[in-house]
Protein backbone atom coordinates (compact mmCIF):
# COMPACT_ATOMS: atom_id res chain seq x y z
CA UNK A 1 0.00 0.00 0.00
CA UNK A 2 1.49 3.51 -0.86
CA UNK A 3 4.56 3.06 -2.58
CA UNK A 4 4.19 6.29 -4.11
CA UNK A 5 2.34 10.02 -3.09
CA UNK A 6 1.30 13.08 -5.31
CA UNK A 7 -0.26 15.59 -3.32
CA UNK A 8 -3.00 17.56 -4.32
CA UNK A 9 -4.84 20.53 -2.36
CA UNK A 10 -8.95 20.49 -1.58
CA UNK A 11 -10.46 23.57 -1.73
CA UNK A 12 -14.17 22.38 -1.09
CA UNK A 13 -16.79 21.15 1.76
CA UNK A 14 -15.96 17.19 2.14
CA UNK A 15 -18.36 14.26 3.37
CA UNK A 16 -18.57 14.51 7.44
CA UNK A 17 -18.86 10.70 7.39
CA UNK A 18 -17.78 7.63 6.00
CA UNK A 19 -21.09 6.18 4.66
CA UNK A 20 -21.76 9.54 3.67
CA UNK A 21 -18.68 9.68 1.06
CA UNK A 22 -19.03 6.18 0.11
CA UNK A 23 -23.20 7.04 -1.23
CA UNK A 24 -21.65 9.55 -3.05
CA UNK A 25 -18.63 7.86 -4.47
CA UNK A 26 -21.30 5.32 -6.00
CA UNK A 27 -22.25 7.90 -8.04
CA UNK A 28 -18.78 7.21 -10.26
CA UNK A 29 -18.88 3.40 -9.38
CA UNK A 30 -16.82 0.94 -11.20
CA UNK A 31 -18.48 -0.96 -14.23
CA UNK A 32 -17.19 -3.34 -16.35
CA UNK A 33 -16.12 -2.66 -19.60
CA UNK A 34 -18.53 -3.30 -22.60
CA UNK A 35 -17.74 -5.14 -25.57
CA UNK A 36 -16.72 -2.05 -27.47
CA UNK A 37 -15.43 0.13 -24.63
CA UNK A 38 -11.74 -0.09 -24.26
CA UNK A 39 -11.47 1.38 -20.50
CA UNK A 40 -13.63 1.95 -17.75
CA UNK A 41 -12.99 3.31 -14.20
CA UNK A 42 -14.74 3.90 -11.01
CA UNK A 43 -14.69 3.08 -7.07
CA UNK A 44 -14.39 -0.23 -5.97
CA UNK A 45 -15.03 -1.78 -2.14
CA UNK A 46 -11.75 -0.92 -0.14
CA UNK A 47 -11.68 -4.51 1.08
CA UNK A 48 -14.01 -7.58 0.33
CA UNK A 49 -14.66 -8.16 3.97
CA UNK A 50 -15.04 -5.24 4.99
CA UNK A 51 -18.59 -5.13 2.53
CA UNK A 52 -19.46 -2.60 0.07
CA UNK A 53 -18.51 0.35 1.48
CA UNK A 54 -16.61 2.82 -1.17
CA UNK A 55 -14.33 4.42 1.75
CA UNK A 56 -12.85 3.74 4.69
CA UNK A 57 -12.41 6.55 7.44
CA UNK A 58 -9.23 5.85 10.15
CA UNK A 59 -6.43 8.17 11.49
CA UNK A 60 -8.72 11.21 10.22
CA UNK A 61 -8.16 10.80 6.87
CA UNK A 62 -10.41 8.90 4.09
CA UNK A 63 -8.88 5.45 2.05
CA UNK A 64 -10.53 4.84 -1.71
CA UNK A 65 -9.57 2.86 -4.45
CA UNK A 66 -10.14 3.19 -7.90
CA UNK A 67 -10.15 0.30 -10.01
CA UNK A 68 -9.36 0.97 -14.24
CA UNK A 69 -9.81 -1.96 -16.41
CA UNK A 70 -8.73 -1.73 -20.33
CA UNK A 71 -9.00 -3.91 -23.37
CA UNK A 72 -5.60 -5.42 -24.68
CA UNK A 73 -5.68 -5.24 -28.76
CA UNK A 74 -2.26 -3.99 -29.66
CA UNK A 75 -1.87 -2.01 -32.94
CA UNK A 76 -0.20 -5.12 -34.68
CA UNK A 77 -2.93 -7.32 -33.95
CA UNK A 78 -5.07 -4.12 -35.43
CA UNK A 79 -2.92 -3.26 -39.19
CA UNK A 80 -2.40 -7.21 -39.83
CA UNK A 81 -6.21 -7.76 -39.82
CA UNK A 82 -6.55 -4.38 -41.70
CA UNK A 83 -4.09 -5.46 -44.14
CA UNK A 84 -5.88 -8.49 -45.35
CA UNK A 85 -8.98 -6.25 -45.89
CA UNK A 86 -7.56 -3.79 -47.78
CA UNK A 87 -6.22 -6.78 -50.05
CA UNK A 88 -9.49 -8.11 -49.86
CA UNK A 89 -10.94 -4.65 -51.10
CA UNK A 90 -8.60 -4.03 -53.55
CA UNK A 91 -9.29 -7.34 -55.13
CA UNK A 92 -13.06 -6.76 -55.45
CA UNK A 93 -12.95 -3.22 -56.29
CA UNK A 94 -10.26 -3.48 -58.52
CA UNK A 95 -8.72 -0.48 -56.85
CA UNK A 96 -6.91 0.37 -53.63
CA UNK A 97 -9.03 1.67 -51.29
CA UNK A 98 -9.14 5.51 -50.41
CA UNK A 99 -8.27 7.16 -47.37
CA UNK A 100 -11.48 7.51 -46.33
CA UNK A 101 -12.13 3.59 -47.24
CA UNK A 102 -9.50 3.42 -45.02
CA UNK A 103 -10.15 4.73 -42.61
CA UNK A 104 -13.52 3.10 -42.60
CA UNK A 105 -12.22 -0.30 -42.87
CA UNK A 106 -10.02 0.11 -39.57
CA UNK A 107 -12.94 1.16 -37.45
CA UNK A 108 -14.56 -2.18 -38.67
CA UNK A 109 -11.60 -4.19 -37.72
CA UNK A 110 -11.40 -2.74 -34.60
CA UNK A 111 -15.25 -3.12 -33.79
CA UNK A 112 -14.57 -6.88 -34.52
CA UNK A 113 -11.86 -7.32 -32.66
CA UNK A 114 -12.80 -5.08 -29.35
CA UNK A 115 -15.24 -7.49 -28.23
CA UNK A 116 -12.55 -10.55 -28.30
CA UNK A 117 -9.74 -8.22 -26.58
CA UNK A 118 -8.58 -9.68 -23.37
CA UNK A 119 -8.87 -7.69 -20.15
CA UNK A 120 -6.40 -5.62 -18.15
CA UNK A 121 -7.36 -4.12 -14.23
CA UNK A 122 -5.43 -1.98 -12.41
CA UNK A 123 -5.72 -0.42 -9.11
CA UNK A 124 -4.99 2.91 -7.63
CA UNK A 125 -4.90 3.38 -4.14
CA UNK A 126 -5.91 7.50 -2.41
CA UNK A 127 -6.60 8.91 0.38
CA UNK A 128 -8.10 12.41 1.70
CA UNK A 129 -6.76 14.07 4.77
CA UNK A 130 -9.19 15.79 6.51
CA UNK A 131 -7.92 18.28 8.34
CA UNK A 132 -5.77 19.51 6.07
CA UNK A 133 -7.83 18.96 2.96
CA UNK A 134 -5.09 17.01 1.31
CA UNK A 135 -5.76 14.25 -1.56
CA UNK A 136 -2.50 12.20 -1.68
CA UNK A 137 -2.59 9.66 -4.62
CA UNK A 138 -0.19 6.64 -5.11
CA UNK A 139 0.83 6.94 -8.30
CA UNK A 140 3.92 8.04 -10.19
CA UNK A 141 2.61 8.77 -13.14
CA UNK A 142 0.63 11.99 -13.81
CA UNK A 143 -1.91 10.04 -16.36
CA UNK A 144 -2.99 7.85 -13.41
CA UNK A 145 -3.39 10.69 -10.83
CA UNK A 146 -5.25 12.69 -13.73
CA UNK A 147 -7.74 9.94 -14.16
CA UNK A 148 -7.77 8.99 -10.56
CA UNK A 149 -9.08 13.05 -9.89
CA UNK A 150 -11.06 12.73 -13.38
CA UNK A 151 -13.76 10.00 -11.60
CA UNK A 152 -13.57 11.76 -7.93
CA UNK A 153 -15.00 14.72 -9.53
CA UNK A 154 -17.08 12.48 -11.87
CA UNK A 155 -18.55 11.35 -8.17
CA UNK A 156 -19.11 14.93 -6.28
CA UNK A 157 -20.60 16.61 -9.63
CA UNK A 158 -17.26 19.35 -9.16
CA UNK A 159 -14.09 19.69 -7.21
CA UNK A 160 -11.52 22.48 -6.62
CA UNK A 161 -8.09 20.58 -6.89
CA UNK A 162 -4.95 21.81 -7.71
CA UNK A 163 -1.20 20.10 -6.94
CA UNK A 164 0.32 21.09 -3.78
CA UNK A 165 3.10 23.76 -4.14
CA UNK A 166 4.97 25.36 -0.89
CA UNK A 167 5.55 29.01 -0.57
CA UNK A 168 9.66 28.15 -1.39
CA UNK A 169 11.08 25.81 -3.50
CA UNK A 170 11.43 22.47 -2.82
CA UNK A 171 14.27 21.89 -4.96
CA UNK A 172 16.33 24.67 -2.51
CA UNK A 173 15.05 22.45 0.34
CA UNK A 174 16.56 19.76 -1.39
CA UNK A 175 19.88 20.96 -2.03
CA UNK A 176 20.54 22.25 2.19
CA UNK A 177 19.69 18.32 2.67
CA UNK A 178 22.25 17.03 0.45
CA UNK A 179 24.72 19.20 1.54
CA UNK A 180 24.46 18.58 5.31
CA UNK A 181 21.69 21.08 6.36
CA UNK A 182 18.66 19.08 7.59
CA UNK A 183 16.81 18.90 10.45
CA UNK A 184 17.52 16.16 12.75
CA UNK A 185 14.54 14.09 11.53
CA UNK A 186 15.76 14.51 7.92
CA UNK A 187 18.29 12.28 6.49
CA UNK A 188 19.99 11.70 3.79
CA UNK A 189 19.85 8.40 1.57
CA UNK A 190 21.48 6.76 -1.12
CA UNK A 191 20.33 7.76 -4.39
CA UNK A 192 19.59 10.90 -6.31
CA UNK A 193 19.18 12.59 -9.73
CA UNK A 194 20.70 15.29 -11.28
CA UNK A 195 20.02 17.66 -14.15
CA UNK A 196 22.26 20.11 -16.34
CA UNK A 197 21.17 23.50 -15.43
CA UNK A 198 22.84 23.53 -18.82
CA UNK A 199 21.58 20.71 -20.88
CA UNK A 200 18.32 19.56 -19.62
CA UNK A 201 18.93 16.35 -21.46
CA UNK A 202 22.14 15.53 -19.67
CA UNK A 203 20.60 13.69 -16.46
CA UNK A 204 22.61 11.83 -14.05
CA UNK A 205 21.58 9.21 -11.32
CA UNK A 206 23.45 7.91 -8.04
CA UNK A 207 21.80 4.59 -7.24
CA UNK A 208 23.08 2.69 -3.68
CA UNK A 209 25.90 5.57 -3.30
CA UNK A 210 27.43 7.16 -0.29
CA UNK A 211 26.24 10.72 -1.13
CA UNK A 212 28.00 12.15 1.59
CA UNK A 213 31.17 11.56 -0.91
CA UNK A 214 32.63 14.72 -2.11
CA UNK A 215 32.89 13.56 -5.93
CA UNK A 216 29.48 13.38 -5.93
CA UNK A 217 28.32 16.88 -3.94
CA UNK A 218 30.86 18.62 -6.42
CA UNK A 219 28.48 18.28 -9.44
CA UNK A 220 26.03 20.29 -7.40
CA UNK A 221 28.53 22.74 -6.72
CA UNK A 222 29.78 22.71 -10.02
CA UNK A 223 26.07 23.74 -11.55
CA UNK A 224 24.35 20.03 -11.63
CA UNK A 225 21.07 20.88 -10.14
CA UNK A 226 19.49 18.11 -7.59
CA UNK A 227 16.08 17.12 -9.19
CA UNK A 228 15.54 13.72 -7.03
CA UNK A 229 16.96 13.07 -3.58
CA UNK A 230 16.35 9.94 -1.55
CA UNK A 231 15.98 10.72 2.63
CA UNK A 232 15.12 8.82 5.40
CA UNK A 233 12.46 10.12 7.86
CA UNK A 234 11.89 9.71 11.92
CA UNK A 235 13.37 6.77 11.66
CA UNK A 236 10.21 5.35 10.10
CA UNK A 237 10.10 6.04 6.46
CA UNK A 238 12.37 5.89 3.71
CA UNK A 239 11.60 7.72 0.28
CA UNK A 240 12.61 9.28 -2.78
CA UNK A 241 11.60 13.03 -2.57
CA UNK A 242 11.54 15.52 -6.06
CA UNK A 243 11.64 18.98 -6.46
CA UNK A 244 7.72 19.07 -7.19
CA UNK A 245 6.79 17.63 -3.90
CA UNK A 246 6.37 14.20 -5.22
CA UNK A 247 7.28 11.01 -3.28
CA UNK A 248 8.31 7.86 -4.30
CA UNK A 249 9.99 4.11 -3.42
CA UNK A 250 7.91 4.97 0.17
CA UNK A 251 9.06 2.00 2.19
CA UNK A 252 8.24 1.56 5.80
CA UNK A 253 10.63 -0.20 8.37
CA UNK A 254 9.12 -3.42 9.44
CA UNK A 255 6.17 -3.62 6.97
CA UNK A 256 8.34 -5.17 4.26
CA UNK A 257 9.06 -8.22 6.84
CA UNK A 258 8.53 -11.12 4.93
CA UNK A 259 7.65 -13.57 8.28
CA UNK A 260 4.33 -15.09 8.16
CA UNK A 261 1.82 -12.93 9.34
CA UNK A 262 -1.42 -14.23 11.08
CA UNK A 263 -2.97 -11.04 11.16
CA UNK A 264 -6.69 -10.17 10.22
CA UNK A 265 -5.92 -9.21 6.53
CA UNK A 266 -8.35 -5.91 7.17
CA UNK A 267 -7.09 -5.52 10.34
CA UNK A 268 -3.77 -5.37 8.53
CA UNK A 269 -4.29 -2.77 5.96
CA UNK A 270 -6.15 -0.90 8.74
CA UNK A 271 -2.60 -0.70 10.75
CA UNK A 272 -0.53 -0.17 7.28
CA UNK A 273 -3.19 3.13 6.31
CA UNK A 274 -2.76 4.44 10.14
CA UNK A 275 0.85 3.92 10.14
CA UNK A 276 1.27 5.62 6.58
CA UNK A 277 -1.25 8.39 7.04
CA UNK A 278 0.50 9.25 10.55
CA UNK A 279 4.17 9.69 9.21
CA UNK A 280 3.34 11.37 6.14
CA UNK A 281 0.70 13.68 8.09
CA UNK A 282 4.22 14.57 9.83
CA UNK A 283 6.29 14.68 7.07
CA UNK A 284 4.26 17.10 5.06
CA UNK A 285 3.80 19.61 8.50
CA UNK A 286 7.59 19.51 8.74
CA UNK A 287 8.09 20.25 5.16
CA UNK A 288 5.45 23.42 5.12
CA UNK A 289 7.71 24.30 8.21
CA UNK A 290 10.61 24.02 6.21
CA UNK A 291 9.26 25.82 2.82
CA UNK A 292 7.36 28.88 4.72
CA UNK A 293 3.72 27.11 4.21
CA UNK A 294 1.65 25.92 1.19
CA UNK A 295 1.60 28.58 -1.92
Amino acid sequence: MFRNVRYYRLDNTWPDSEEALSETLQNAGFEQCGPLTERSSGWVPIYPDAGEALARRLNGADLMKLRSQSRLLPPTVVNEELESRIEEYSRRMNEAPSPRDKKRLKAEVRDELMPKALLKSDRIWGFVDLKEKLIGIDTAQNAAAERFLRRLRAAFGDLSIAPLQFRQPVAELLTKIFLGDAPGQIVVGRECRMQDARDPGSIVRWTDFDLSDKSIRDHVAHGMRLTHLGIEYDNVMSCVLDENGILTKLRFIGMDDDGEDNTDPLARLDAEFVLVTGTLRMLIADLKKLLSGYA
